[in-house]
């Protein structure tokens, strides 16, 4: 790593331009903060959702940035600043749930702040991150559509079912779930959220749109009703979300555990390919 002589420091509003210049050197890989930045372009950290840290001089070009707020985000190559930050958040207590970005930047934090603030819960090594510019030549389920408003009730219970097998925890552990009920809402209203029902209206199939961005809408949440899977659904379902999406973005992009084989096939079967790898670190 090369010597770097400026410290990290929280980036203000006249740093907003050299953010946007990092963050477009890969705006599929760093969608969240290209997203926030949509209802933040004063880096305000109450809208952005976390201050962001960065290392470069003022009106220079930034070598690295880090978003943190619930989760902790890196943005950019340079792993000798991306250190530096880490060594600066490692002095204060851990306020984020998760690490979640490029694997070797995550890794490169991690291995400071794990001095700090470990041991993790869990550790994501290697997610591939996929994306596709192009409709899939997969027939799109016809059942698969937006969630209604009114259907929360009936959503919700899928949607924290989704969450706990996936970070083996509920999210409705803190705050009663009120915070994640907002959350799963909000969605919905923004038409964000979709889902196949079945003929007693429960959720058979469902994703979000999590991420929107100027360059990607990037999926999460996907899940199929376990008595339903190896049926076949998912590969429909999921091209029904796909058409949707590309609406929105011009491209629709996802990460997915290494080890989940059938999901890497069914995505492959979409013509989803693999652009990058994260690495999530759980608390």
């Amino acid at each position: 790593m090369t010597v770097i002589h400026a410290q990290p420091r929280v980036l203000m509003a006249a740093d907003e331009l050299a953010v946007r210049s990092l963050v477009q050197r890969n705006r599929v890989l760093n969608c969240v903060l290209d997203a926030r930045l949509q209802r933040a372009p004063d880096l305000n950290p109450h809208r952005l959702g976390g201050y962001l840290w960065g290392v470069g001089e003022a009106g220079e070009a930034l070598r690295a940035a880090v978003l943190a707020g619930g989760n902790l985000i890196p943005v950019g190559e340079d792993l000798g600043a991306l250190e530096l930050i880490a060594g600066q958040l490692a002095r204060t207590g851990r306020g984020c749930s998760s690490i979640v970005g490029d694997a070797e930047s995550v890794g490169v934090m991690w291995s400071v702040l794990s001095r700090r603030w470990g041991p993790a819960r869990a550790i994501r090594a290697s997610q591939p991150l996929l994306c596709t510019e192009s409709p899939p030549g997969v027939e799109p389920d016809s059942r698969v559509r937006r969630v209604r408003p009114a259907e929360l009730p009936r959503f919700l219970p899928a949607a924290v079912a989704m969450f706990t097998e996936e970070l083996g925890m509920s999210p409705t552990g803190h705050d009663a779930g009120r915070g994640y009920r907002a959350r799963v809402a909000d969605l919905i209203s923004s038409g964000r959220a979709f889902a196949r029902f079945d003929t007693r209206g429960e959720v058979e199939f469902k994703a979000e749109i999590a991420v929107l961005g100027n360059a990607t809408a990037q999926i999460q949440g996907v899940w199929v009703r376990p008595d339903l899977r190896g049926k076949g659904i998912g590969t429909a379902a999921m091209a029904a979300v796909l058409r949707f999406a590309l609406q929105l973005a011009p491209t629709v992009s996802l990460y997915v555990n290494d080890y989940n084989i059938a999901g890497r096939r069914l995505y492959d079967r979409l013509g989803m390919r693999q652009v990058g790898t994260l690495r999530t670190v759980l608390f």
